[in-house]
């Protein structure tokens, strides 16, 4: 399922976001691709384990964790730590390639655990008039979805998908990026659930808690309870 999902920042989180990331060290963004993506990556990452990644991963999460629809859309499981990073100048493209299927994630006591990356997410930071190009582009059963998105919307794609950061050609792209192991690994469950969820939530607000309502409520958890793994 390819989501966009808006204002996961507002305008104060998204001016808090520049302002760390301005003060924020860069270093080259190959340090963290497999080594397919690293052929193919040009562009630059904020340095893990800075006060400014700190700061901004805290900001990232904690509006993810009041965010309704984001959860509805990628029922999360573990969700690892936000990275960011930034197109501009002579850095300024990520070419086709596919997200590694497990990343690590450290541990405390029992070592890295494995988290399977089963939807990956950007998060843009930048307003798209302060830049050319960049888009993302995401190729799927019907074509190409090329994706830029106002500052602080956040777009959700499978985890599996081919996609690419065009060349930025004037300006910088600043942008979080992180994957999600969710409780229902299948895409196809997932988007049952979501769009159920969804249809829930409109005819709630249409004709209030009804027993009828009350039944397909039921009927969505207990879907929820047959797929999940937690």
């Amino acid at each position: 399922m390819l989501l966009k999902i808006p204002q996961i920042l507002d305008t104060a989180g998204v001016a808090r976001a520049r302002e760390l990331l301005a003060a924020a060290p860069w270093a080259d963004g190959r340090s963290t691709a497999g080594r397919q993506a690293a052929q193919v990556k040009n562009n630059e990452q904020l340095q893990s384990g800075s006060p400014q990644h700190r700061d901004l991963q805290a900001l990232v999460l904690q509006a993810l964790e009041k965010h309704p629809l984001f959860f509805s859309a990628t029922l999360p499981k573990r969700v690892l730590p936000p990275l960011f990073n930034r197109y501009a100048g002579e850095a300024n493209a990520y070419g086709s390639h596919v997200d590694q299927a497990v990343r690590y994630l450290p541990g405390a006591g029992s070592g890295p655990q494995r988290v399977r990356t089963d939807i990956s997410c950007t998060l843009f930071l930048s307003d798209p008039a302060d830049y050319d190009g960049g888009e993302l582009v995401i190729e799927h059963s019907f074509g190409e979805q090329r994706v830029k998105l106002a500052a602080g919307d956040l777009i959700v794609y499978p985890g599996n998908s081919v996609h690419r950061v065009e060349p930025v050609t004037r300006g910088e792209r600043l942008a979080s990026f992180f994957w999600i192991e969710s409780m229902v690994r299948a895409e196809e469950q997932r988007r049952l659930l979501y769009e159920m969820d969804m249809s829930l939530m409109k005819l709630r607000g249409d004709l209030g808690e009804t027993p009828e309502l009350v039944r397909l409520t039921g009927a969505y958890h207990n879907l929820l309870r047959m797929w999940a793994d937690t």
